[in-house]
């Protein structure tokens, strides 16, 4: 076997004339009778190669190899008489002088081209030949890549990579812990960290003062297109830093991706936008302001209102809010949208219509003129656009807008896709009801710090308490998220008292932790980035499958191994567990 002198996407017009040797997978064959030509595709590209008749002994060779045989050819680089210019070596072949089958090959279950997309678990199931495809190839080399920007940028900067444990202990920190048998101690269980959180914590009390690691990271939990229940995150943490100068840290750090992956150079700093803000403008906390459209309170107008449907929903602590959209609709276009927004638990929807200079609109009757000409202003709507309105609680109406607001921009192809919209929100709630257990929780996870004008509310207005959190998004994606860390014991056991924790319930579950603040810890705060969204910004897909090597699907099962399987009894009986199942 002959060393490999380049990979098939490097044979270039400035290799003309040299002899080569390239290995790889036969990706197409054509046979011309005296001519064979067939494509050969590694990592890094497609080179074509042709076989002639002038070699029996090679021709014989050529003659047998079929599609996804694992090949070596040398031969001499040649200017092509038809360029391909889909092809970066399109310019090129190569002639073959000695060609090896290195190994033979089944007829793949789908077509090993970007062309071609094979239904999704088919191609979960033979995930080493989807990995073959140029375009899942070029992912995996962008993420390998992101990856190594990030380190050298940390470490530029003063960062530590510290690996912490995967064994570890269950913490309720949000989500579902996966949980694993402990076979030297029966009956007691380690946790597969959800993140690092609480260690990373510790580092800063042990004076690292600034870590980072790319962190494997486990979540039980119900799963969407876009989660997983293994995931990457790029794990952040700095001491003695003040907000800003820390956002300005991370500000570079996504300006240096984006530079040395995309070639495309970011401004900042990022603009600031408070939570509320967020939430009443756009609908969402990770809002997209890439166009228009935003949220607008009608309550003042409408409080009034002989429109039962609106005045009593805002006299029982409800609202009614708006958005403008910019067009006219059909009547089953606009009841498709009532249909969108009941999925988010809306009742219902009304809308407003300016075309010809009239108004036109079912509830149009139960308004007055001032009330209609209120509407008409707040959102200055013009002749052609609709108004679409939502009266609902707060929750409901402000989720079901800010979908609405996104389906029909998509609808209407408004978003400037070349644009990117990077923005800070921050002051998230730290704590929200849960109606199920009837008391509160950690918005964020329970080690966030309160602003410190707030923190006197604990005791009497819970709700009221604004975190020190903070999230980067990205054109309406959450790209990271982080907080400034309670570092001092007596503000961490305030929280836990607020959230329902018992001085005994928070040193059984976090003793630890606390036992830790206590030796000093020092001011810290930090950022969590999903890699593998990071990754899907950098390779412009919207699919998290796509970014991974080995992902699950929606019901967290590995269709390649058929994991999760049964084990061998005796493994259960090792480990002093038995099976109850329904």
């Amino acid at each position: 076997m002959a060393e490999r002198t380049h990979y098939c996407g490097h044979i270039t017009e400035n290799l003309v004339g040299q002899t080569v040797t390239v290995k790889g997978w036969v990706a197409k064959r054509r046979d011309l009778g005296g001519l064979i030509f067939f494509d050969l595709r590694d990592r890094e590209g497609i080179v074509q190669c042709i076989v002639n008749n002038d070699n029996q002994r090679v021709f014989q060779i050529g003659d047998k190899i079929r599609g996804e045989y694992v090949v070596e050819v040398t031969g001499k680089v040649v200017k092509r008489e038809n360029p391909n210019p889909d092809l970066k070596t399109g310019n090129v072949e190569i002639v073959v002088k000695e060609i090896t089958i290195l190994n033979t090959a089944l007829t793949p279950p789908f077509y090993i081209t970007d062309e071609h997309e094979a239904d999704a678990n088919l191609r979960l199931k033979y995930r080493y030949l989807d990995l073959r495809r140029p375009k899942m190839l070029k992912n995996l080399m962008v993420r390998s890549k992101t990856t190594k920007v990030v380190r050298d940028y940390l470490d530029s900067h003063g960062f530590v990579d510290v690996e912490t444990p995967i064994l570890f202990k269950s913490t309720p920190e949000g989500a579902r812990d996966y949980i694993v048998p402990s076979r030297v101690n029966p009956g007691t269980f380690y946790a597969l960290p959800q993140s690092p959180q609480l260690l990373k914590q510790l580092l800063m009390v042990s004076g690292l003062d600034r870590y980072y690691q790319i962190a494997r990271c486990f979540r039980d939990e119900d799963l969407r297109a876009d989660r997983q229940p293994e995931f990457t995150q790029i794990d952040i943490e700095v001491s003695f830093l003040e907000r800003n100068t820390f956002f300005s840290i991370i500000e570079g750090l996504v300006k240096e991706v984006f530079s040395k992956i995309k070639g495309i150079e970011i401004q900042t700093p990022f603009k600031h936008m408070d939570y509320n803000e967020a939430m009443n403008k756009y609908g969402s906390d990770k809002p997209d302001t890439r166009f228009g459209m935003e949220i607008h309170d009608l309550s003042d107008i409408l409080k009034s209102t002989e429109f039962k449907v609106f005045s009593q929903t805002i006299q029982s602590g409800g609202t009614v809010r708006a958005i403008k959209a910019q067009g006219e609709f059909s009547r089953k276009e606009i009841d498709a949208f009532t249909d969108f927004v009941k999925k988010y638990g809306a009742k219902g929807l009304a809308w407003i219509a300016l075309k010809d200079g009239e108004i036109k609109s079912p509830i149009g009757k139960f308004l007055s003129e001032e009330e209609l000409k209120g509407i008409i202003e707040v959102l200055q709507a013009k002749d052609g656009d609709t108004i679409l309105i939502v009266a609902d609680n707060v929750k409901t109406t402000l989720q079901s807008l800010g979908a609405l607001r996104l389906h029909i921009a998509k609808k209407l192809d408004i978003i400037d896709k070349n644009k990117l919209n990077f923005l800070w929100i921050v002051n998230f709630p730290l704590l929200e009801y849960d109606e199920e257990e009837k008391r509160y929780i950690a918005a964020h996870h329970p080690f966030t710090s309160p602003l410190l004008e707030d923190l006197h509310l604990l005791d009497t207005n819970p709700e009221k308490v604004r975190a020190n959190a903070y999230d980067l998004v990205l054109n309406g994606v959450e790209l990271a998220g982080g907080s400034v860390r309670i570092h001092q014991s007596e503000v961490q056991q305030k929280v836990f008292k607020a959230i329902g924790l018992t001085e005994e319930m928070a040193k059984e579950k976090f003793g630890f932790l606390l036992e830790g603040l206590s030796y000093g810890a020092p001011p810290h705060c930090g950022i969590a980035f999903g890699l593998d969204r990071l990754v899907m910004e950098m390779v412009d897909t919207e699919n998290i499958r796509d970014v991974i090597a080995f992902p699950k699907t929606t019901s967290a099962s590995d269709l390649m191994t058929d994991a999760p399987s049964p084990v061998d009894p005796k493994q259960l009986e090792e480990l002093k567990i038995s099976l109850k199942l329904d």
